[in-house]
């Protein structure tokens, strides 16, 4: 169920959260929470009138470039959420969309992202012109997270693991879809670092795509609180993504 609120720019699409969402211990995993994000922004532009088929006629194709996510309250199995989502600037080429995730009144997340329009050739991001452009600043008073995503600087990092792309990785764009990223970011942790840790801060700069059958190496730093990740994809010998996840300690 969707509802415009907000000038019909505020969207809220509701969401269980299912099994297949949820980890070995029955939270909500954080790439599944990222998936509910993006599912609601695609909701959002197809709405509001710039979504797929408009991009399509245009020539261009949405893409994420980074993303901050906050967590405040670990949501679980069965949990009955909503997400609000609504385009809020422009900052050079970068499209700034914000979300609430909501558990009732409660405010369980909130997130910023930056999306660039892509022309399809020339494989460059452009600018989107005309009267559909007003709606990309309409609500730029209002923010979940009030900077934009920073842009993630290099760090000293040690390999922790080696992953080669596959056919589930690869979304509609025939790259690898933004909720991987985050996978691979979590696996280099051990069951028994999960078991006690959950991330109450994701940020993820997505730098280069990634294809099929591409082999690529995951760089970790976990020498300060704030654990710093880098993919360096070995068949194209460019970095791929980085990210950085700021662990809680789970209450008992």
């Amino acid at each position: 169920m969707m509802v415009n609120t907000k000038n019909e720019l505020t969207l809220t699409k509701k969401f269980v959260v299912t099994s297949a969402d949820t980890d070995m211990f029955g939270r909500l995993k954080t790439g599944s929470l990222v998936n509910y994000l993006l599912q609601s922004a695609i909701s959002s532009a197809d709405e509001l009138g710039f979504g797929l088929k408009y991009l399509k006629d245009e020539n261009l194709f949405w893409v994420l470039s980074r993303i901050e996510v906050q967590i405040n309250k670990v949501l679980k199995w069965y949990d009955e959420i909503t997400v609000e989502t609504w385009p809020k600037t422009v900052n050079g080429i970068f499209y700034i969309r914000d979300f609430f995730v909501k558990k009732g009144n409660d405010i369980c997340a909130k997130a910023t992202s930056a999306w660039l329009a892509v022309d399809v050739a020339k494989k460059r991001p452009k600018i989107i012109d005309g009267f559909i452009s007003e709606k990309f600043y309409a609500l730029k008073h209002k923010f979940a997270i009030e900077q934009i995503p920073e842009k993630i600087q290099n760090q000293d990092s040690v390999p922790v693991s080696s992953i080669e792309t596959t056919y589930f990785d690869i979304d509609l764009n025939k790259h690898v879809t933004t909720t991987r990223y985050i996978d691979w970011m979590m696996d280099t942790f051990s069951v028994d670092f999960h078991k006690i840790n959950y991330p109450c801060d994701i940020k993820l700069n997505i730098i280069k795509e990634t294809m099929p059958n591409e082999k690529m190496d995951i760089f970790r730093n976990d020498n300060t609180e704030n654990v710093y990740f880098e993919g360096f994809n070995k068949t194209s010998e460019k970095t791929s993504f980085r990210g950085i996840i700021k662990f809680c300690q789970l209450e008992n």
